[in-house]
This record gives C-alpha cells, sequence and structure tokens, in this order.
C-alpha cells in the first residue's frame, strides 16, 4: 500500500482535529501540543520494543518497530508509531540515519534524517542561550556566581571531537585571561575555563524537553535547571537567570510533535531524541500521548538494549509520566546472538523483563537475508525452551505482510498484559537505586562508589531529591562498564566515578565507566557518501 492521501488526511482520520493538525511542508506536519494536553491519557495499548545488547551494527529495534506497526495495520489494528528524531552526528558519522530500512521505513526519509522540522535546532538554541546568559551573568557579576562552577556547556548537534574540550572566557578575550585577570569588581570576567560541547541528545534541555508531560511542566523543568553557584555554594538556576521565558519561546513550536509516516501509510509521532546513555532514550512524551490518542494500539522503542532502554524507559519515563507498556517485544538477530556466544546475554534481559519489570514478551527475531532455517529453528527452539513466544519477522523484505506474523504474536500477548513493576522504589536511598539496578538489572555483584560521588550523593539526598530516579550512563555493548566482555557476565563490579543532577530531566545522572558525550566522526564518516543529485533529492544517508 502507498500513502494516497495527504498528511492532514491521515491526522483527520486517526481522529486529531483538523484546528489541531499543523502542516508543515508538503509531507509532515505538526500536532498541537495543546490538543495532546486536551485529549490527556487514552486506553490505547502501548508495545515497548528493545533489544539485546547490540553488535556495533545494531540490531533493527526501529525497523522492527516501523514494521511491527505496519503488520498490525495489514492485520486490520489502528496501530500508530512513537519514535525518537534522528540525530545528525549519528547521520554523518558511523551509524548512519535513523528512519528504518529496506521496506520498513518511515518518508519523507531525507527531511526526517536533516535537521527535522528545526526541532533539534530550537534544542540547541535554547540550551545554548541559557549558557550564554550563564556566561553574562559572570562578565557583568549580577548573580555572584563562582566563575569555576559554571556547569552548562554548549551543545551542537554533529559528532566534533575538538569541541570536546575548549578553554573560555566570559569576556569572548583569551589574549588577557588568567588568575586574577578582569576587572577589580569582577576578576572572573576575564578568567579562562575549561568547558566543551557535548552533543544535542545529551542536553538537559533535551531530557526535560522529551519527559515533560505539559507546556507547563516543560517550564517547570527548565526553571530548575542549575547552571553554576554563588560564591556561598547555593545553586543558581535559569529561573534565577530569568532565562526560562526566552528558552520557551525557542521551544513553542518544537514542543508540538511532528507527524509523518511510514512507507506503507502507518502515522508515525517523530518527536525528541534523548541519549539512551546519558539521559533516558525514549521519544516525547506528548508523542506517546498523541500516538495513544490516535489509534488502538501505540508502538514505541527505547535505545540500546534491555538494560539501558527498558530500565530506563520503566524506572524513569514511566515512572513519572504515569505510562505503562502492555506488552514488551524483545528484538534479536542470529548476529548479535553469534556476537554474544550464544542466549545467554538474551536470556538475562528476558528474565529482566519479565521477572523484574512484569512485561509481557514477544521476541522477534529479525531475520536478515543470510539466516538459514536451520539456524532459526534453532534460535526458536532455545527461546521456547525459555517459555517465551518467538516470531520471525521479514519486515526488511516484505514489509508489513512480512511482519504478520509479529503483530499476530504481540496481538496474542496483548490478551494477558504486562503489569508494569519497577526496580526500586521512590523511598529507597540514591546509592540503593543504583545497587538495586546493578545486581537486579545487570547481573553484577557491587558498586563501588569514588569518594567524590558518594559526597554528591549524600548532599544530592540531603537537597532532598533523593526520591528522584537514577540514570545510569555506562556502556550499552556489555551488562559491565567492559565494552569488551560481551555474552552474560556476572560477579563484577560497577565503578562510580561521578554523579550530577538533572534537575530538567528530574532524576539523577551517574556515570559509571567512561561515557562519551561529544562522539567523533570515524576515519571515512557516512557523509562522504551523501549528495544531491540533479533533480534535488538527497542521496547516500544509510
Amino acid at each position: 500500500m502507498s500513502i494516497d492521501l495527504p498528511l492532514v488526511d491521515t491526522a483527520l482520520a486517526a481522529g486529531v482535529p483538523a484546528d489541531a493538525v499543523i502542516p508543515f511542508g508538503r509531507d509532515r506536519a505538526k500536532i498541537d501540543y495543546r490538543w495532546v494536553e486536551k485529549v490527556g491519557a487514552q486506553p490505547g495499548r502501548l508495545v515497548l520494543v528493545t533489544a539485546m545488547s547490540p553488535t556495533p551494527a545494531g540490531e533493527g529495534k526501529t525497523t522492527t518497530s516501523i514494521g511491527l506497526a505496519d503488520g498490525l495495520r495489514y492485520l486490520g489494528k489502528r496501530a500508530v508509531l512513537a519514535l525518537r528524531e534522528p540525530s545528525l552526528g549519528p547521520v554523518f558519522g558511523l551509524k548512519g540515519g535513523a528512519i528504518g530500512g529496506g521496506r520498513a521505513t518511515l518518508t519523507p526519509a531525507a527531511s526526517i534524517n536533516l535537521h527535522f522540522n528545526g526541532d533539534f535546532a530550537a534544542i540547541a538554541a535554547a540550551h545554548n542561550l541559557l549558557a550564554a546568559m550563564a556566561d553574562n551573568a559572570v562578565y557583568f557579576d549580577t548573580h555572584d556566581i563562582d566563575p569555576a562552577t559554571v556547569s552548562v556547556r554548549r551543545v551542537i548537534d554533529m559528532n566534533d571531537r575538538a569541541l570536546r574540550a575548549i578553554l573560555l572566557s566570559p569576556s569572548g578575550r583569551l589574549d588577557s585571561a588568567g588568575p586574577g585577570a578582569g576587572t577589580r569588581s569582577n576578576p572572573g570576567a576575564h578568567a579562562t575555563r575549561a568547558t566543551g560541547f557535548d552533543i544535542v541528545p545529551a542536553s538537559e534541555v533535551m531530557a526535560a524537553f522529551c519527559l515533560a508531560s505539559s507546556f507547563a511542566d516543560l517550564r517547570e523543568r527548565l526553571n530548575a535547571m542549575e547552571v553554576a553557584r554563588t560564591r556561598a555554594g547555593v545553586p543558581v538556576t535559569a529561573a534565577d537567570l530569568g532565562a526560562t521565558g526566552a528558552m520557551l519561546a525557542l521551544l513553542t513550536e518544537a514542543f508540538c510533535p511532528n507527524l509523518v509516516a511510514t512507507r506503507e501509510g502507518t502515522p508515525a509521532l517523530v518527536h525528541g531524541g534523548p541519549f539512551a546513555n546519558i539521559a533516558h532514550g525514549c521519544n516525547s512524551v506528548m508523542a506517546t500521548r498523541a500516538a495513544l490518542a490516535m489509534g488502538e494500539i501505540a508502538v514505541t522503542e527505547a535505545g540500546f538494549g534491555a538494560d539501558l532502554g527498558a530500565e530506563k524507559f520503566i524506572d524513569i519515563m514511566c515512572r513519572t509520566s504515569g505510562l505503562r507498556p502492555d506488552a514488551a517485544v524483545f528484538v534479536v538477530t542470529l548476529r548479535a546472538l553469534r556476537y554474544h556466544g550464544g542466549i545467554a546475554n538474551a536470556a538475562r534481559h528476558i528474565h529482566n523483563l519479565q521477572a523484574v519489570w512484569g512485561q509481557s514478551v514477544v521476541v522477534a527475531l529479525n531475520r536478515f537475508d543470510t539466516d538459514t532455517e536451520a539456524d532459526i529453528e534453532k534460535v526458536r527452539t532455545q527461546f521456547e525452551e525459555l517459555g517465551v513466544p518467538v516470531a520471525v519477522s521479514e519486515h526488511f523484505a516484505r514489509g508489513g505482510e512480512g511482519a504478520a506474523p509479529l503483530a499476530e504474536a504481540v496481538l496474542a500477548a496483548l490478551e494477558t498484559p504486562s503489569r508494569t513493576r519497577f526496580t526500586y522504589s521512590d523511598s529507597a536511598s540514591l546509592s540503593e537505586k543504583i545497587t538495586a539496578v546493578v545486581r537486579r538489572v545487570y547481573g553484577g555483584a557491587s558498586v563501588t562508589f569514588a569518594q567524590e560521588a558518594r559526597e554528591q550523593l549524600r548532599e544530592l539526598e540531603e537537597r532532598g531529591y533523593g526520591s528522584y530516579p537514577v540514570c545510569i550512563a555506562k556502556t550499552p555493548a556489555s551488562f559491565t562498564t567492559d565494552p569488551k566482555r560481551l555474552g552474560a557476565p556476572s560477579d563484577f563490579d560497577v565503578p562510580v566515578r561521578d554523579v550530577h543532577l538533572s534537575a530538567g530531566g528530574r532524576f539523577v545522572v551517574v556515570m559509571a565507566g567512561s561515557v562519551m558525550l561529544m562522539p567523533g566522526l570515524p576515519k571515512e564518516p557516512s557523509a562522504l557518501a551523501i549528495d544531491v543529485d540533479a533533480a534535488g533529492n538527497v542521496r547516500g544517508i544509510h
């Protein structure tokens, strides 16, 4: 089936009133956030797509999500997608675009992959405005800020390792900068400090944007963002700087979820894109609520493997939004099973989904054209011995029809829907929450806290943030903090070296191991293959 109706008509057919549909070019639209706020929580079913620990190439969660939604529509169900937006960093870097593949793709592909409707630019502008206002306050000494404590970095939506570490002077002058430089009234006005850039998906504004349940909630989250401390040690927030109103002005249009469609015409809300390590890795709450309001089944996904993506989807997003998945689709590939030395890695993830988080699970075997029937049957038998239903999905090659067996298995799972549980309670201490994730989800034995991290946790609890969920930032390649330890290791230790507050996200970020907030380009980046043909069509985004 091809798209034969304007996208506005697609929205109207899904129950969105005409005055809530904002055309955005010929093949895109936005849905007014005020309509999403008005319709509120809907009784539709929510299906979470997650996966085993990935190989470097990834295992096709987005492609499977798109194929599943098309498969549900193929079976006559009103399915709607809610997915993250691509970041330009991976598009031009190593991973490439994020609109699916083969027959299971979103359209318009190039527009979605390249600065889609300006959302990431708006988030970057709001973030950088806050950073500029913080340094402006340092320069004029209007808020008694200790220049050494300014913590908000700049962001850009590009992989650029040269920006990871920079020297910055609030005056814009480096020639006279140095200890004691500046005016007598404000020596810090010309003093340099070490800082750097992060990629936009790592921005705290992005986390606040995606977790906000309303525009009023977004205002409160931005108000709370901490940017520095006074010389007396008192936190300075965006509200203190008076930055929130202008930040919201930049974000008003972006806060409206984007509507596009799959190649087969399934409506898709593509909105927001936080990292799945430093943040929670899910599309916006507003997009998921819009999808539930527009269809009887909403399909969404969480980033990386289930130890990062599904854990944060449930322990952070579900906890704060009130949304709950009714079933979980667990994506595996024969390639990833071989990479991790067998089924043990997948088995631990499935145990977590079922026993820890109470999910009704279906295994989706994402079939590649090199997979043999013998290998598929062997894997199917192994999963069935675990008591988990398995469906081979050929959405990449055959679209919705190829995903119909997976869609049928999901509909069967929805007959006994999930009863979502959290890894830890709100009342647990922050260190207890971290330990619970390490032991119950990762399979680790212990957590070692650096002295600085212990002090940070203690301060956060003293300031009243002990009830916040924790967002553990670690490698997605392993249950451990060592990307080379594949499979399902056990009895390992997780070192916690740093902790900081994401007041906008309303969670506590826990740095475990080395996490890159500004990726670099590979030696031969994907940008080398991207061009525009004589007809104006963008080519080469994979």
